[in-house]
């Protein structure tokens, strides 16, 4: 078997003689003319000959694009993953009780969030096929109609967070040691989401029409507030008074509140280029909802529900299974949890980058381009996976100590680390494809997927594992790792096929 430069291969290709004459001398008869490196990574050898339906873009071109639009959206989902991040390490100075009492309040958060985030994800795929089509009155359609939408879902679930607050909290495995604080903590957070929920909206509809780095720069911002009101508020500096857990909260709802507030400002800015489609909501595009605008959303979000309902209760019920391990297991359960929201976040900010682009290429009636680019975002969150894994394995002790000096604590978080390694190497895929997938409107194919493997399996097994096999937050671990794996065989296995490239939004 001999192995010939990409450069080459045109000559090779059309010189029949030239084939023959080197076959002669290659092992086994066998001539393969691109190293599979290359193979894996350049454009021409992403999508099949019969799916071609023009010019195809170059190596540099498909990856500078696919960086370009999913950069600030990496950065924006790893900035978003900080703000729990540091919630979490400055919470920790306080102990394990008050870890836990930030930590349990994330799965009902979701869960309430659910129908929001699914609204979301109906939102980036319309303005992202509506900006292919070049119908820009669409795209800005379709922001106004759906934010008037998220505005009173936003307020519904802000009311009922504030009255289910200790049900939720309690069903999720809260402790009488710790659920006073958590409560306290959920309902405020809460109360900020209502406009955080708002801000998401505008974010979504801005990264389908390919504005990402709004997203990213309104993000930074909301950190920025966070932090310095955590450093104000936990511990009580100068003026402000000492409200730990609850200042934690303010902090997160004041940060919320800010994001809310940019996002909003980059769709009230006048048209100054004319020339230049923008979306905004003083453009043209109605209040009034129409047929098309929403069937379309409702279509993509409708099945993009029923997938985060699959995956709140899934992980609702995973959460509640670690949480009744103990203090000990389930603050070293949270802190792994922050650490792989790493690369989960990078994974995130590349399939939103893949999803937009895949929207665009749909609307050009290019879906030889949405395959290049869903598979490009993937090479890149893959590669970054690869290195994240690395980084977690060498640095597991470390990363653990960030959080808690306690010598049980990170003796069983640097175990837990090595599986965090794992399930990067599975995630960091799996959830490009997937935001491809729900970009081209198979949002339907994900929800079911999500209901086998995160709904059914990674709550059974990982009961299994934990309390009739006896491994603990071992087994719990385990458990997370299938998931991931058996979701990326899903994905995969629809992504050889055309059908999801075929659907109309």
């Amino acid at each position: 078997m001999m192995w010939i430069d990409i450069r080459l291969c045109n000559f090779f290709e059309a010189n029949e003689y030239a084939v023959k004459l080197l076959q002669r001398f290659a092992f086994g008869g066998k001539l393969i003319c691109v190293n599979p490196f290359v193979r894996l990574y350049h454009p021409r050898y992403m999508v099949k000959k019969e799916l071609v339906c023009g010019a195809l873009p170059s190596l540099k071109e498909a990856y500078s694009t696919s960086f370009k639009i999913s950069w600030p959206s990496a950065i924006e989902q790893v900035l978003v993953a900080a703000m729990g991040f540091i919630d979490t390490i400055m919470v920790s100075s306080m102990g394990e009780l008050a870890i836990n009492a930030v930590g349990i309040t994330t799965q009902p958060k979701f869960l309430l969030m659910a129908l929001l985030l699914s609204l979301n994800t109906g939102i980036t795929a319309v303005v992202a096929r509506r900006r292919g089509e070049k119908d820009y009155d669409g795209a800005r359609r379709t922001l106004k109609q759906t934010l008037l939408i998220c505005s009173a879902l936003s307020a519904l679930m802000t009311v009922c967070a504030i009255i289910l607050a200790k049900p939720l909290l309690s069903l999720a495995g809260a402790e009488q040691s710790y659920v006073s604080d958590a409560v306290a903590y959920f309902r405020i957070v809460m109360i900020g989401q209502f406009f955080g929920c708002i801000g998401m909206a505008i974010n979504a509809a801005q990264r389908g029409f390919g504005n990402t780095r709004i997203a990213m720069i309104s993000n930074t911002a909301a950190n920025l507030v966070n932090i310095l009101f955590n450093f104000l508020l936990i511990n009580g500096v100068w003026i402000f008074p000492r409200w730990g857990v609850v200042g934690a909260a303010v902090a997160t709802a004041l940060g919320s509140f800010v994001a809310f507030l940019m996002a909003l400002f980059s769709v009230l800015k006048p048209r100054v280029n004319t020339d230049t489609p923008t979306l905004s909501l003083l453009g043209k595009g109605s209040w009034r909802a129409d047929k098309r605008t929403t069937s379309s959303v409702v279509r993509v979000s409708s099945s993009a529900f029923a997938e985060q309902i699959c995956l709140r209760f899934g992980f609702f019920a995973y959460v509640a299974i670690v949480a009744r391990l103990g203090e000990i297991p389930y603050a070293t359960h949270l802190i792994c949890m922050n650490i792989i929201h790493i690369s989960f976040s990078f994974a995130d900010g590349f399939g939103i980058g893949a999803t937009a682009l895949v929207g665009r290429s749909l609307g050009e009636a290019r879906p030889d381009l949405a395959m290049i680019y869903c598979k490009v975002g993937q090479r890149y969150s893959a590669t970054i996976g690869l290195f994240l894994s690395l980084c977690f394995v060498l640095l597991r002790k470390q990363l653990i100590m960030l959080f808690s000096s306690d010598p049980a604590v990170i003796a069983l978080g640097s175990i837990i680390v090595l599986f965090v390694a794992l399930a990067c190497l599975f995630q960091t895929s799996q959830v490009v494809l997937s935001g491809c997938l729900r970009g081209a409107g198979d949002s339907r194919y994900v929800a079911i997927s999500s209901l086998i493997s995160v709904g059914v399996f990674r709550p059974l097994i990982s009961y299994i594992l934990c309390y009739p096999l006896g491994l603990g937050l071992v087994g719990a671990w385990i458990g997370l790792c299938l998931d991931q794996f058996i979701r990326l065989a899903f994905s995969s296995m629809r992504m050889r096929g055309t059908k999801w490239l075929t659907i109309k939004l």
